[in-house]
């Protein structure tokens, strides 16, 4: 029978010497671990001895501990009634955003995915908003990301029967309800105590597809288990230096059912999340923040640098071949930006592409998704006389996507459907899988009126012709009076200077 440890015992451990914690019931010693934690050691050093969990679910998968620590650490379960409860302050911050909660409007109210960004920039914790808003540098490229669909206006069809319309699709051979999937994003918990669950739930219920993502908040094993029968579900890749973890985790995935492998390639370093980064630096203390560890990585710079150290940047075209070896799912590059690349990635087999700038969030003044899609459906066509959409090779498109009229205007250039990532999050962060369920009602009623109005009875009838895209290559940075700069993004706040202690 497993020894069941005592509260006080666990407790003894609280030093960086000895450090023990207890996650989930159980206990575990993470000593030799505090060098390697890509969130830093001062965190895991706050509960030495004490029980994490609240800490650990936001921005951890149920099994992180158990997958990254080796057996002999895990210590067996601990008796609930003798643990120290770490004494959580409810701020008048936080009391002051409970409140907001409580005033949130009510989901008819809620008309369109901007008014959802409102609404969670004012309900969810700072620290949340930071790390899911956040974007590159001066967020030029986000805001571009939503700019560019403004550039493209439609023309039109009349006197065609559209008494029904269809705007129903296949995605990788995968039935769609429509032209969307859910786009992978990190630390759903971060919004929502469900995290990605809602996702799962919600797409489930509309017929859409979910991307999980790498950096989900919940275990992969838990979103699987929470779809529907025959719900079908792509899979985000961020490719690990290890490539034996890598192995594990895209079989893993090919096994439980996963259809489509999309692979991030424009993350080779993360951008500069000054948003992000920010919440990191009031967290610390300044005396203590430390630069770089032992393995170089920066813990100054928010959530995504610390949940991200191991990604690959040697990941390059050779390893294509690899990646075939082990796996018979279709393979997607998300994150192309080029032309170039995009016919690379045909000729070297992929099943499409996703052009991406990674919503902003990586290099500033990269080119909205959209514009890209223009570029490379010309060049694929002269080059290698394709014509889109195709079935052998399928271009999508995400970042700024925010109305149906959006997704259309991509379908028209060829993309077989479009990522959407932000505005579910913010749905569920405010109101949980409800808010998701009717973001996605937002966009089906938004499909159905706008494909009468196009004339286009079903989405093989929204073609080249009904879009004017003579401006999209206009790359005016948009003004700081734009409603969504205005609306959801900010600067630095007034600098306060900090009390000088008595001497």
């Amino acid at each position: 029978m497993a020894k069941i440890l005592s509260g006080k015992e666990v407790a003894t451990h609280n030093t960086r010497e000895d450090c023990w914690i207890i996650v989930h019931g159980k206990a575990y010693d993470v000593t030799d671990f505090l060098p390697e934690h890509p969130g830093g050691s001062k965190i895991i050093l706050k509960y030495a001895g004490k029980d994490a969990t609240a800490e650990y679910d936001p921005i951890h998968p149920p099994d992180a501990i158990t997958t990254n620590l080796p057996p002999e650490k895990h210590l067996g379960s601990v008796a609930p009634d003798t643990v120290e409860k770490v004494e959580i302050t409810i701020t008048d911050e936080e009391k002051a955003r409970q409140g907001r909660v409580a005033l949130r409007p009510s989901l008819s109210e809620v008309l369109n995915l901007h008014d959802f960004e409102t609404i969670a920039r004012l309900v969810m914790p700072e620290k949340a908003w930071a790390y899911y808003s956040s974007a590159a540098d001066d967020e030029i490229t986000h805001r571009e990301n939503h700019a560019a669909y403004h550039r493209i206006w439609f023309r039109p069809r009349i006197m065609r029967d559209v008494t029904q319309v269809d705007w129903s699709t296949t995605i990788l051979g995968q039935k769609s309800s429509m032209p969307v999937y859910i786009s992978a994003t990190a630390l759903g918990k971060l919004g929502h105590p469900d995290g990605e669950l809602n996702l799962t739930r919600a797409a489930g219920k509309h017929g859409v597809i979910q991307m999980i993502p790498t950096l989900a908040s919940c275990s992969f094993d838990q979103i699987m288990d929470a779809a529907v029968p025959g719900q079908t579900q792509f899979f985000q890749l961020y490719v690990n230096k290890d490539r034996a973890v890598t192995k594990r985790i895209v079989q893993h995935a090919e096994a439980r059912g996963i259809k489509g492998l999309f692979i991030t390639v424009d993350a080779p370093q993360l951008g500069r999340r000054e948003k992000d980064m920010r919440q990191k630096f009031e967290a610390e203390d300044p005396s203590e923040v430390t630069k770089a560890g032992s393995d170089g990585v920066d813990r100054s710079q928010g959530a995504a640098r610390a949940i991200s150290s191991f990604i690959d940047p040697g990941l390059n075209w050779d390893d294509l071949k690899w990646f075939k070896s082990i796996t018979k799912m279709p393979i997607i590059l998300k994150g192309v930006q080029c032309w170039e690349d995009a016919l690379e990635a045909y000729d070297r087999g992929c099943a499409g592409v996703v052009l991406s700038n990674h919503g902003g969030r990586q290099l500033e003044f990269s080119r909205s998704g959209i514009e890209v899609l223009a570029e490379v459906v010309d060049h694929l066509k002269r080059a290698r006389k394709l014509t889109f959409p195709n079935e052998k090779f399928q271009l999508f498109v995400d970042g700024g996507v925010r109305r149906a009229t959006d997704v259309l205007k991509a379908v028209a250039l060829g993309a077989t459907a479009v990522g959407v990532g932000r505005p579910f999050i913010y749905a569920f962060s405010a109101y949980g899988t409800e808010g998701v369920d009717h973001a996605l009602q937002i966009l089906h009623d938004e499909f159905e009126m706008n494909m009468r109005l196009l004339g286009a009875p079903s989405l093989k009838n929204v073609v080249p012709e009904m879009v004017d895209t003579t401006h999209i290559g206009s790359h005016i940075v948009s003004v700081p009076d734009d409603r969504l700069y205005m609306s959801n993004y900010e600067s630095l706040r007034t600098a306060e200077l900090k009390a000088k202690s008595k001497l």
